[in-house]
């Protein structure tokens, strides 16, 4: 069962026979993990219907930040028309990312519990916001939280449309001709092997690999260089044109 806290923000309005809400901050409970889930949830002013829904996007961040840290991100995707969740994948009590190679071994705990915890907002805010389409998923993470969206990707390949990634490193970036992917490359540290498509690769899959010059994996959120922001912003709400 949804346990859903009084948002903090709740505009009560009716769109096309839903209600809708902006800015709404929440903490939704999954009970068969027992696990509480902090969310920041923003709807389109699209018109959206169940007949004609609208995209539904999810930000990850990375390791150690705000899942709130990325607003150029939330940005762009509310001016295409998208539902914005913003969710906090660490917890208090949860066991500290593993700082020691085989990364796609160590890692993956964390990984798959993120993974749970999008599988299952996807399901319960399908019934919430009828009006959206949270079968065909845009998904956007920086570092920890693009390696997250990519192994999402990964197991439930059918449910993901778009994924877009600022500086993953360890898990593999998708192969798939159904998935359009834009990941932003920083440039003060070189992602694992085979995380990256080879020049035949992104010759056969839907792939963009940006490498942006000068800029640090850690900087790549709201407060890092102004200039880096706004190539990041520019390069996404590219992305998001190209792949309507």
């Amino acid at each position: 069962m949804l346990n859903i806290k009084k948002p903090a923000l709740l505009l009560a309005l009716t769109l096309c026979g839903q209600t809708a809400f902006a800015n709404q901050t929440e903490t939704l409970f999954d009970t068969k993990r027992a696990r509480h889930i902090p969310v920041t949830i923003t709807a389109a002013d699209s018109k959206c219907t169940i007949k004609k829904k609208c995209p539904v996007a999810f930000i990850g961040a990375g390791y150690g930040m705000a899942h709130t840290d990325y607003q150029f991100a939330q940005q762009a995707f509310h001016q295409h028309g998208y539902l914005t969740v913003e969710v906090a994948h660490e917890l208090k009590g949860d066991p500290s990312l593993n700082p020691e190679p085989p990364y796609m071994t160590t890692r993956m705990e964390n990984w798959h519990r993120g993974v749970q915890t999008l599988e299952f907002l996807a399901v319960e805010l399908a019934k919430r916001y009828p009006a959206y389409d949270f079968n065909q998923l845009t998904l956007f993470g920086h570092s920890n939280g693009g390696d997250i969206a990519a192994l999402y990707a990964a197991i439930y390949p059918a449910k993901v449309a778009k994924l877009i990634t600022l500086d993953h490193r360890r898990m593999l970036t998708p192969r798939n001709n159904n998935i359009a992917v834009l990941t932003l490359r920083g440039s003060d540290y070189p992602a694992d092997d085979n995380v990256l498509l080879t020049p035949q690769e992104l010759a056969m899959y839907p792939v963009t690999q940006i490498k942006l010059k000068d800029s640090r994996h850690n900087d790549m959120y709201d407060g890092g260089p102004k200039a880096l922001v706004e190539r990041m912003s520019k390069e996404l709400n590219a992305f998001l044109l190209a792949n309507k």
